[in-house]
C-alpha cells in the first residue's frame, strides 16, 4: 500500500515545481537572453524582496547603451540586491577567487562576470569591461574593491569605474547598500534574513573635462 503513495508524492512535488518555476517566470523583469537564467532572475527577485524584504525600487538605467552601477559593498547578499533592482542585465567585476569559488563558477561564468585577479596587473579585466561598454552592456563595480564597512578605516575608491566610465564615455549610476544583517561577510548574509534597502542617487553624466579624480570623488561622496 505504502507503494501507492509514490506517484502521489511525486506528482506533487512535479505541481509545487511547476507552481514555483511559473511564479518566478512572473517575477522576471529582466531579459538575461536566456529562460534559465530569467527564471533564476525572476527566483532571485523574489528572494530579495520578500526574504529579504527589500523595497521594489528600479535603478534608472538608460534603456540601452553603456553605463555603469556602482555601489558600496557590505555582504555577499549585495550582488543579489543589485540584479533585483535593475531593469537591465549587470556584468559584475568580479574578484578571480570569489569567481573560482567551488560550486558558484558556472553561474558567474553565465551571467558574464569579469574575473580581475588582484594579485597581478589587471589589463585582461579592464580590456574586457571597455569591450562589454563599447557593445552597449551595464557594468556593476564596487569601487572599494572588496566588502567595506562603515566602521572600517576610510580607504581611498579604487578609480577603475572612474576610468572605465571617461574611456567609454557613459554614466555612472551610483547606489548604497544597507539594512544587512551579517555585514562583513560573504555566504551568512545570504541566509540571515534581512530589511534591506538601497538609495539610489543621481547619475553622473559623462562630461569631458571631468578627470578620474574628480569622477572618483563624485563616487565616494554617493557611497562612502
Amino acid at each position: 500500500m505504502d507503494y501507492l503513495f509514490i506517484p502521489i508524492i511525486l506528482l506533487v512535488i512535479a505541481f509545487l515545481l511547476f507552481r514555483f518555476v511559473n511564479a518566478c517566470k512572473k517575477a522576471n523583469k529582466t531579459d538575461w537572453g536566456s529562460p534559465v537564467l530569467n527564471v533564476l532572475e525572476g527566483m532571485n527577485r523574489i528572494f530579495c524582496q520578500r526574504y529579504h524584504r527589500l523595497d521594489e525600487v528600479t535603478i534608472p538605467l538608460n534603456e540601452s547603451g553603456p553605463a555603469i552601477v556602482v555601489s558600496n559593498h557590505i555582504s555577499g547578499l549585495d550582488p543579489m540586491l543589485m540584479i533585483a533592482s535593475s531593469p537591465r542585465p549587470l556584468r559584475f567585476l568580479i574578484a578571480r577567487e570569489q569567481y573560482e569559488r567551488f560550486g558558484f563558477k558556472w553561474l558567474f561564468k553565465a551571467v558574464g562576470s569579469i574575473p580581475i585577479d588582484r594579485s597581478k596587473q589587471a589589463d585582461n579585466a579592464m580590456r574586457q569591461a571597455i569591450k562589454a561598454l563599447q557593445c552597449g552592456e551595464v557594468l556593476a563595480i564596487f569601487p572599494h574593491g572588496k566588502i567595506h564597512l562603515p566602521s572600517d578605516p576610510l580607504n581611498k575608491l579604487k578609480p577603475g569605474a572612474a576610468r572605465l566610465a571617461i574611456k567609454a564615455g557613459c554614466p555612472v549610476y551610483p547606489i548604497k547598500i544597507s539594512g544587512i544583517s551579517v555585514q562583513g561577510q560573504v555566504l551568512l548574509p545570504v541566509v540571515m534574513r534581512s530589511r534591506s534597502s538601497i538609495r539610489i542617487f543621481k547619475s553622473i553624466g559623462f562630461n569631458e573635462e571631468q578627470t578620474v579624480e574628480s569622477l572618483n570623488n563624485r563616487i565616494a561622496d554617493c557611497i562612502d
